[in-house]
């Protein structure tokens, strides 16, 4: 596709995520703007519309696309409907920016990969934590050579129950809503983000299998979960999961094991870095930018300005749902 020199994007969706996270991000980069806002509650569209100084808004999905001020597309739904409107707006020539997961499975994103390829235009999918300059860290001592070679990846979340966790019909998560979120709970939403970064530093995993169980009985769907995995690299890795956990095992830790040393990070409390020699320890306190969306919202701006090149789209994020399927035994 074309260059496009001025990015005026549609909001499909406005919901919590749109409100710090990426939102307001997209109108600080040079050369981009919010045009217009859909929401299926058109008063939901219209009161985010007025608060954010978006000119225009929607109640149908369709009418946002084929907007002609709009050339690219914002997707900030639940999962369910990420490659049906991803799919929508590549079939209109228009780029669109997927909230992640990519879509419910594997299989769908294989359906958004296929629609890209044949329509030529691109699919972004927002796992912006590699664009963090938290992670960017992150990797680079992992490469550094100061732990020595890398032996082994560890994954570590452990949460308690959330307060409508027991909630049901309307007012249940949408993340416990196997339709919606596409299976595991708050697992596919969360894990997904810990998997794809661990993609981005260390290779594409080839080989993962996981017990998946409901212990606690507070919803219907899994709430703790226990994987392998291996990379193409031959690094080897482990993780668990449990989003019922008790208070005091609260966890939310990666370590990175190798021969000369370790470190370990957090993926969502943005914890100190820690590195482990025989020098002793040292942390690094690395802050992000207000809105965390916005390196790699800006990095697809530059891309279809035609300055730079995005390497987050579709086809890099499909991995990852390949994983989670194996975790959650879905193939």
């Amino acid at each position: 596709m074309q260059n496009l020199r001025e990015i005026k994007w549609g909001f499909i969706g406005c919901g919590e995520v749109t409100e710090k996270k990426s939102g307001p991000a997209f109108s600080l980069i040079e050369g981009s703007q919010v045009v217009a806002v859909m929401s299926r509650n058109k008063d939901k569209a219209k009161s985010y519309a007025q608060r954010h100084n978006i000119p225009r808004y929607y109640s149908d999905p369709q009418v946002l696309i084929d907007d002609p001020e709009v050339n690219a597309i914002y997707i900030a739904t639940p999962p369910s409907s990420h490659a049906t409107y991803a799919i929508m707006a590549m079939r209109a020539g228009k780029p669109c920016y997927v909230e992640k997961p990519l879509a419910r499975s594997y299989d769908e994103c294989m359906r958004v990969n296929r629609i890209s390829e044949l329509t030529g235009v691109p699919c972004y999918v927002a796992y912006y934590r590699r664009y963090l300059p938290y992670f960017q860290k992150v990797k680079e001592l992992a490469f550094s050579g100061r732990i020595g070679r890398l032996l082994s990846v560890q994954v570590q979340f452990h949460v308690p129950p959330r307060e409508l966790d027991t909630a049901s019909g309307a007012e249940m998560p949408w993340r416990l809503q196997p339709e919606v979120a596409g299976g595991g709970g708050y697992f596919y939403d969360l894990a997904s983000h810990q998997l794809d970064l661990l993609q981005y530093m260390f290779g594409v995993i080839i080989e993962a299998e996981g017990f998946c169980r409901n212990m606690a009985g507070l919803y219907k769907v899994e709430d703790t979960f226990n994987a392998c995995f291996s990379f193409d690299s031959g690094l080897t890795g482990s993780a668990s999961w449990c989003f019922v956990a008790y208070h005091s095992a609260r966890k939310d830790r990666i370590l990175l094991v190798g021969d000369k040393g370790t470190i370990t990070f957090s993926v969502f409390d943005y914890k100190p870095i820690k590195l482990y020699t025989e020098q002793g320890v040292e942390l690094f306190d690395v802050p992000n930018p207000p809105h965390v969306q916005q390196p790699l919202i800006e990095n697809i701006v530059r891309t279809l300005q035609g300055t730079a090149q995005c390497d987050c789209d579709s086809l890099s994020a499909t991995p990852t749902n390949w994983a989670m399927d194996r975790i959650l035994g879905k193939f």
